[in-house]
This record gives structure tokens, C-alpha cells and sequence, in this order.
């Protein structure tokens, strides 16, 4: 795995742990190149955009696809303590978000996002739930000893990198991971200036506390946002009383507007921008060794807003584990959905997010 993909030391603190687990990690994580890089959404984005055109122009996509660069997310994953397969042709996809430039951020330091994007049999369609950074849950032991007790979810990606990350989500949700994602949520400025901004429904009003601009408020009500009103937007979390809780909400929100936008506003029908796109793309995007982004899009090219569902894990609240802040998942609740989601039940998933 690359450098752009490794944790330092510093995002270990980031990552909401008040105390460093099991001891340094700089050592075993280089500093991460700084740059030019596409949000957490860049993998349903690419399957949007590539999906409309990939059969006029499939050499070249192809080509694209075989640029992007690839991680072994699987490695050293003892497959005896995986989740078997229950629904075959169904698809569950990890996406693990990072923000480089985030303002609140210090010495290097990301807040992180992790996703479960668990997409249909017949590809009509795509749930993606968030879990929180925070979620309080049992880590298992990395090849390097690190981990095997509980802690925050995010620990995981510290202390064993993907691979641990894919250990900790399956045995958390008891769903097979098939496929990891690997994006930088800071890429939110160039995708959203890239379409000519977005429309989004500000819920509430409020005034962000760290900004690309210092401070920025926002007026309740739907309006136009540039990438660094959306990226602004989509970061806040102290304006609100459940934190993290809005912020997730807010990314979801975006993420919707954005493939909203790449559907209707020209980009499909315009081979400049379409090929911009997946350039950038395919600089700026790390999959594991299996996943073809192209043969997805071809699978998934009917994909609208309109058809991805965006929830959270259910969670009983937060609380404090020694000098650690924490979310406490909600058992019941969340075996429920995986299970569903295990079984590739959407009506049931859907009935279980409320949706």
C-alpha cells in the first residue's frame, strides 16, 4: 500500500482516540503525500458517470481502471473467522474516508469516515450505512500483535491497516466485506466546482466553527453551494448538539447531491468532463486488487440518487470508556440490519432504517 494511504501517528489521536492505543504507530505509517485528491464519494460518483458511456468508450476506460492504484485489503485476513456468503451476486463494499485538509485538524492529522455500501443483487439500487468513528467494539489482533480488545472502530485502520479495518467491520456487522474503497473527503472542493456547485436543503441554520474561511453561516433553506461551501457544510460537527450524528447526515445529504447533479447536469453527455472525472480519478482513488470499476459501472449504470439509500448503525448513544468519548452500538437493532443485509433483503433493510 502506498504512502497517501497510511496512517501517522498524529491521526491516530484524530481519530477520536483520547489515548494513544497500543503504543506509537509512525514507524509502521510514512507520511501521507499531500495533493489533489477525490472525496469519500468518488467510487459511486465513477460508477455514475463511467457507467453512462463505459460501452462506446470501454477500451479506454479499461485502461483507466488498470491505472488506479490497488491495495491488498485482504492480506493476511484468515478467511476461517469470515462471514460466509449467504446472498451470492450481492455486493458489499467498504468505503473508508480520510480529510487531509481538515481546518479542526493538527500535525497531519484526518477524521475519518467508514461506510458499508451494500449494493443488490439486480444493481437497482444501493444502502449505504454509516458507522461511526467512535463506535465502541471489539478489534481483533492485528498480524503485528496490535489490537485484540475493544475499542474505537477507527483504532483498527491504526493499528493493522486495512486489512484489520476489514477484520473489525466484518466481525462488528458479521457481513462479508467483498470489495474496499479508499478516498479523501477533502476531494468534496474539486468535485462539487467541477459540476458547477450543488443544490443542498439546509435543515437549520447555523455558523461552522472551523471553515475553510475561517467561519461561514449557513441560512435554513435550499440554496447553491460551491465545493468549499459543501466541504464547510459537510465537515461541521460542533454547531450541533449530537455532533457526529449531523455531520454524517450532512455528508449524506452531499453525497446524494452530488450523484444528483452528475446525472443531470451534462456531465454524462459531455466526453471533456466525463474524461476529466475519471482521470482524476484514477489518481486519486485506491480499490483493492479485485475491484473493476469500469465492469461495476457497467452493472450499475441505471444508478440514480433517487435509488441509494443513505442511515446510520443503530446506536443506544455515547458515553465515556475511561478518558475515551465513545458510541455505544445498539445490538439488537444493528444484528437486525446485517442481518438483512447478509440475506440481501432490501424491503427489510429499508423497513429497518425508516425509510
Amino acid at each position: 500500500m502506498s504512502d497517501r494511504h497510511q496512517l501517522t501517528d498524529s491521526d491516530t489521536r484524530a481519530q477520536g482516540s483520547d489515548v494513544e492505543p497500543d503504543g506509537p504507530v509512525e514507524e509502521k505509517a510514512p507520511r501521507r503525500r499531500r495533493g489533489r485528491r477525490i472525496a469519500l464519494i468518488v467510487l459511486l460518483v465513477v460508477v455514475l458517470l463511467t457507467g453512462g458511456t463505459a460501452l462506446a468508450g470501454g477500451l479506454y476506460y479499461r485502461s483507466v481502471d488498470k491505472s488506479i492504484e490497488r491495495v491488498d485489503a485482504f492480506e493476511g485476513v484468515p478467511d476461517e473467522s469470515r462471514p460466509q456468503v449467504e446472498a451470492k451476486g450481492a455486493m458489499n463494499i467498504m468505503i473508508l474516508g480520510s480529510d487531509s485538509r481538515d481546518p479542526e485538524s493538527t500535525g497531519g492529522s484526518r477524521s475519518d469516515t467508514i461506510i458499508l455500501a451494500h449494493l443488490p443483487k439486480d444493481r437497482s439500487s444501493a444502502q449505504l450505512i454509516s458507522i461511526p468513528r467512535d463506535t465502541w467494539t471489539a478489534v481483533p489482533k492485528s498480524k503485528e500483535g496490535r489490537g485484540g480488545r475493544d475499542a474505537k472502530i477507527n483504532a483498527a485502520y491504526a493499528w493493522g491497516g486495512v486489512p484489520l479495518m476489514v477484520q473489525t467491520v466484518e466481525k462488528f456487522s458479521g457481513v462479508r466485506v467483498d470489495n474496499v474503497a479508499m478516498v479523501d473527503f477533502a476531494g468534496f472542493k474539486e468535485i462539487i466546482d467541477a459540476l458547477g456547485g450543488v443544490e443542498i436543503d439546509v435543515e437549520k441554520g447555523f455558523t461552522t466553527k472551523y471553515s475553510l474561511i475561517g467561519t461561514r453561516t449557513f441560512e435554513k433553506g435550499r440554496q447553491t453551494m460551491d465545493g468549499a461551501a459543501a466541504l464547510d457544510y459537510a465537515r461541521e460537527r460542533h454547531a450541533f448538539p449530537d455532533g457526529d450524528f449531523a455531520r454524517i447526515r450532512h455528508q449524506q445529504q452531499v453525497i446524494k447531491a452530488i450523484l444528483d447533479k452528475a446525472a443531470s447536469g451534462g456531465v454524462l453527455t459531455n466526453p471533456a468532463k466525463l474524461n476529466s472525472f475519471v482521470r482524476a480519478t484514477s489518481d486519486s482513488v485506491a480499490v483493492d486488487k479485485s475491484l473493476s470499476l469500469v465492469d461495476l459501472a457497467m452493472e450499475m449504470r441505471g444508478l440514480r440518487g433517487g435509488n441509494l439509500t443513505f442511515f446510520t448503525c443503530p446506536v443506544k448513544g455515547t458515553g465515556r470508556v475511561g478518558s475515551e468519548s465513545v458510541v455505544f452500538p445498539d445490538p439488537a437493532r444493528s444484528k437486525t440490519l446485517f442481518d438483512a443485509v447478509r440475506r440481501d433483503s432490501v424491503p427489510e433493510i429499508l423497513a429497518i432504517s425508516g425509510k
